[in-house]
This record gives structure tokens, sequence and C-alpha cells, in this order.
């Protein structure tokens, strides 16, 4: 088993799940060292603080400036020549402290779930100061310009689209395995609906519809779980506010209905359960909850996706046949009322939510990778 460094970057959760999940699968396949590395956490903190910052406040408070600036530098050559340099600029200030790890570490493989690292690895190889593979998994069901470098030694990636937008990029195809993104692997793992409800004290009747709130607009979730409240829907409606703390306040004046009981949680560490127990998931498009959720089968109506990459993992899951998605936070209780009232509908979008689904995706990832290396030390 190779020493295996994990990079990740800590803006949204998304990055850092990912690796985790990586580092689970390989952990079971046969023990190793494996690290997780936040590669923000090597670099000085103005820089740290300001890359974090900038990629939160811009999708926040700036979406339609991001999507441009997401969509324009995918697409425009020159555009895209101008952020790349800018990026190197700024990286190259930022991160003398990952050269560091890799001398402290000495891994054998590399895997960044992030584009950031990526920049600084292959400079190292061009320039003879690293030999050892590097990886990269796209966390998205798209692969942006900013995750395009024609040196490194393997992508994974979620689906066929992405495949081929590398492709048309100039990876060569044989660098590129569709393994679908890595999530946790004990979400491989069956798990009964009632079972689930049972273990987190939700009722076996009516249904459970649970809507992620992380991330998501505080006026907008408050619309949402007004609106299902008036609605007709029989239940529990559970709301996660995971990291965001004022979400919680701005709930903590609406009740139940007398049809439907709503239950507001925190930060909770058992997402899956929730999922798993849900007739129907309500969440923005993040690409891992997005991935879990396809994983145990289970319809999600979409909301509120950031522009650009959410945007194409909303269109991934509306295309897969296994949601809806929705741009007026005042749809989503008459869409969730009527799926509910049409169980054919919501078995279909379960079988294609099954289709699409990847819940072994980690393990994938780690067979080949330990498969590369081993076929490369004989050779």
């Amino acid at each position: 088993m190779p020493r295996v460094l994990l990079l990740h970057v800590s803006v949204g959760t998304g990055h850092k799940r990912a690796a985790e999940a990586l580092a689970k699968a390989f952990t079971r396949r046969q023990p190793g060292e494996v690290r997780i590395e936040d590669v923000l956490d090597h670099t000085p903190r103005l820089f740290r603080v300001a890359y974090a910052r900038s990629y939160l406040e811009l999708t926040d408070r700036a979406p339609l400036f991001w999507g441009y600036f997401y969509t324009q530098t995918n697409s425009d050559p020159n555009l895209a020549e101008f952020t790349n340099n800018v990026r190197k600029l700024v990286e190259s200030i930022g991160t003398t402290g990952l050269k560091d790890l890799l001398r402290a570490f000495a891994p054998e493989v590399i895997i960044c779930t992030h584009f950031l690292p990526m920049e600084l690895l292959v400079r190292y190889k061009r320039n003879a100061q690293l030999t050892e593979p590097i990886y990269c998994v796209v966390t998205d069901h798209a692969a942006h310009t900013f995750w395009t470098y024609t040196e490194i030694d393997g992508y994974f990636v979620g689906d066929e689209q992405s495949r081929e937008q590398l492709i048309a990029r100039g990876v060569a195809a044989a660098q590129i395995s569709v393994t679908g993104i890595p999530i946790d692997p004990d979400i491989a793992e069956p798990k009964d609906s009632l079972v689930a409800r049972a273990s987190r004290d939700l009722s076996a009747e009516g249904h459970v519809v649970t809507l992620f709130g992380g991330g998501v607009d505080d006026d907008h979730i408050r619309l949402i779980v007004k609106g299902l409240l008036r609605s007709q829907v029989e239940g529990t409606l559970v709301v996660v506010a995971g990291r965001n703390p004022t979400l919680l306040e701005s709930l903590a004046d609406l009740q139940s209905s007398p049809r439907l009981h709503l239950r507001v949680l925190g930060h909770i560490d058992y997402v899956d359960d929730l999922i798993a127990a849900s007739d129907l998931v309500i969440t923005k498009a993040g690409g891992l909850i997005i991935s879990e959720v396809l994983a145990r089968g289970v319809p999600l109506v979409v909301i509120d996706p950031i522009l650009g990459q959410e945007e194409w993992n909303a269109d991934f899951v509306v295309s897969s046949g296994a949601g809806v998605q929705l741009r007026m936070c005042e749809s989503v209780a008459a869409t969730v009322q009527r799926l509910l009232a049409h169980p054919h509908l919501l078995a279909e979008m379960r079988a294609c939510a099954s289709m699409v689904a990847h819940p072994r995706a980690a393990f994938e990832i780690a067979e080949q990778v330990i498969s590369d290396y081993t076929n490369h030390r004989h050779h």
C-alpha cells in the first residue's frame, strides 16, 4: 500500500468530505499511511483567510458575478489565460508550505479533490522536483477549465459529460475514469428506510421530507418551510441547518402544523440516516450531497444552485430523471405535495436515481490507484 496524501481545500464542505471518503476506502482496502491535508493550512494566514472568504462571499453575496466569472473563464480562452496567470501569481505567494509538507510526509501517491494544489504540483513535476503520480478527483458534475492539466496522471470524474469536457481540452482519454464522485463508503451498504426512521425517532407513518439548509439563504428556507406547513403534506419535515448558525434562529418561531411535524436540527453527524429515512430530499446542488442522496435512491428537489458548478450538478440530477430543479422557493411546497401524491412519479425518480448513483466510487478510485502503483513498481 503506497503512502497516500489527500489534498483538499476548505471552501464549502464537499472537497474535504470527498477526501475523507477516499481515506476511509484506502484504509479499508489495506492499512497504510493515508494523510488528509487542507492545502490552506500550509499557506500564510492572510492568504488562507482571503482565499476561503473570497469564494464564499462571492458565491453568497455576488452570485451573478461568480456565475459570470465561472462561465466566462470556462469558455473564453483569453479570459481563461488571464485568470490562470492571476491564479499562478496568487498561488506561488500562497503555498510555500506545500513543499515542506511534501518533504516531511514523502507521499508515494498524491490525490487532489480541489484544483488549487494542482497548479503547484504540476509545476514541481515540470521542474522534476516531483516524480510521484498525481491524481485529480473532480467533485462536481462538470470539469471547469480550472481543473484541466494535461500532466496529471489520472482523473476521476462523476459522469460521461465531465470526461468529454476534459478530452475536449486535451486530456488523454486513457487518463480519465468515470467512477462517480467519492462519498462515504458506508453508503454502499444497504439501509432500510423504516430502520433508519426508527433509529432517529421518526414516525413510520406518513412522509418524511428532509431539507438541507446549510449554505442556502435563511429567508428562502423560511419561505419553503412556511409553504410546506400550510400545504396538504402529511408526516415529518426535518430541516438541517448544518454550517448555518443563523438559520436556527430564523426558524425558531415556526410551529408544527396539525398535518406536518417540524423538526429543526443544527450540525449533525447522521446525514445518511436522514436521507435513507426520507421520501424526498430538498437541497442545493453541492456535488457531494447530491451524490449521497442519489446513492440511496432518493428523489431530489434541487433549490438555489450556486451559478456555475452547482447549476451543472442540478442539470445532472434533472437530466438523469432523479429529481426536479426549482428556481422559485415559492414553488417548492406545491411541487413536494404533487410528487408525494403521485407514488408512481416518485418510484420512477427512485429508479433513475439508482441508475446514475455510484455508491462505491471511493472504493473504485482506491482500487485503481493501488493497482496503478503496484503495476508501476513492478515495471
